[in-house]
């Protein structure tokens, strides 16, 4: 491969600092699960109570994604990431500093408005420093973060609660923000400088109007879900039914991370030239391994690999979902994105509610495989619209 081959492959720093930023920010969405109890007993709550923490970020991301990208939509893009950076520090910092439970809870939510903010933006401006036909590798490497911070920055911040508190945790995830909020700042480049390329609110509703992009959310709901909905119950099934040791879990975890890399790598090299491909790839591969799961979660050995081909499947799906939205939206790919952003959102959100309903029906953890491959199975009917779309054009 020739010296200009090579430069032409290499994607900019600039995607990989904004990779690194969303792990900064999305450790917070995972760390607070593993200081529940500490923090229901220091600020004297239930621990449903303190569950409503985690409900308090999801809301934010959820609805504020689309919103601060509508009122943010005429900024230049490297000063909405630092005021959205901005914010989320400021909202960690007060809800660290109050020593009551509300005030934790609306710092919440504005955590979770700033870090959507970010995160749709972060997407939009990575696609904008690459040519299209490097589209879906760009985007894997901006999602990296946030499956890093799922595996890593979580568990990573937990650990540093437990020895130092729970509240150190949230002060860790503060800084490495600040600390990536002054490197985008000055190592971002300018990507919106003309008049002409300021998006218009108008042109921005027109694009996201369009029914088979809604087709693509589906997709992104479905497929965010159908590998969430083993995840959020995995440390559970491991431990009761596969009868692993506890000391065992932050392993298996990192095992799926890697999985998660190794299919981030290979969708990010194949959705741009074989979307739908690569989506049916980590869609039959989402439903075989969950369905295995349900079947033979009581080997801890199979089930420790089968964990591990869920992060590969899981994440294959990842760059192609998001690149169908960018490319159906490529004329206006702001407030497209940011709905992609609450679209991903609500498939986190989804699935442990779905697999908890079928625990507390009575058919065991191993149940949260059948339902993982139930959602599978239905993201293949968008996957399916969005083909026969696409080949009408």
């Amino acid at each position: 491969m020739s010296v200009m081959n090579a430069t032409q492959l290499r994607l900019p720093f600039a995607v990989y600092l904004l990779g690194l930023s969303l792990f900064a920010m999305g450790s917070s969405e995972f760390l607070i699960a593993g200081v529940l109890p500490k923090i229901a007993e220091d600020l004297q709550v239930s621990l449903p109570s303190a569950g409503m923490l985690i409900s308090a970020f999801a809301v934010g991301v959820l609805f504020g994604a689309p919103l601060l990208a509508m009122a943010t939509l005429r900024w230049p893009r490297r000063t909405t990431l630092l005021v959205s950076q901005v914010l989320f520090v400021a909202a960690t910092a007060i809800g660290m500093l109050s020593p009551g439970y509300w005030p934790l809870l609306i710092a919440r939510v504005v955590s979770g408005v700033a870090y959507a903010g970010f995160w749709a933006v972060a997407a939009t401006t990575a696609v904008n420093l690459v040519t299209q036909d490097r589209t879906a590798r760009t985007l894997a490497v901006v999602v990296s973060g946030l499956s890093l911070a799922m595996v890593v920055g979580g568990p990573l911040g937990t650990v540093i609660s437990d020895i130092a508190g729970w509240r150190a945790g949230f002060w860790a995830v503060a800084v490495a923000t600040s600390i990536t909020a002054i490197a985008l700042w000055f190592m971002l480049p300018d990507t919106q400088q003309n008049e002409g390329d300021i998006p218009v609110l108008e042109a921005e509703l027109k694009v996201v109007a369009q029914p088979k992009l809604w087709v693509a959310y589906t997709t992104t709901i479905l497929t965010t879900a159908a590998y969430m909905a083993t995840f959020g119950y995995l440390g559970a099934l491991l431990i009761d039914v596969s009868k692993l040791m506890v000391n065992w879990i932050p392993a298996v975890l990192a095992l799926f991370g890697i999985g998660a890399f190794i299919g981030l790598s290979i969708g990010g090299r194949t959705a741009d030239k074989y979307p739908f491909k690569t989506l049916l790839l980590g869609i039959f591969g989402m439903i075989i391994t969950s369905v295995a799961l349900a079947l033979v979660a009581h080997d801890a050995v199979v089930t420790i690999c089968l964990v591990f081909l869920l992060g590969i499947f899981g994440f294959v799906v990842n760059p192609a979902a998001m690149n169908r939205v960018y490319t159906i939206a490529a004329e206006a790919p702001t407030l497209a994105g940011a709905t992609n952003v609450s679209a991903f959102q609500l498939g986190i959100t989804l699935a442990p509610l779905l697999g908890g309903l079928a625990i507390s029906a009575g058919y065991g953890l191993p149940s949260i495989g059948w339902v993982g491959a139930f959602l599978a199975m239905a993201a293949l009917v968008p996957v399916l619209v969005d083909m026969c779309l696409h080949s009408e054009k």
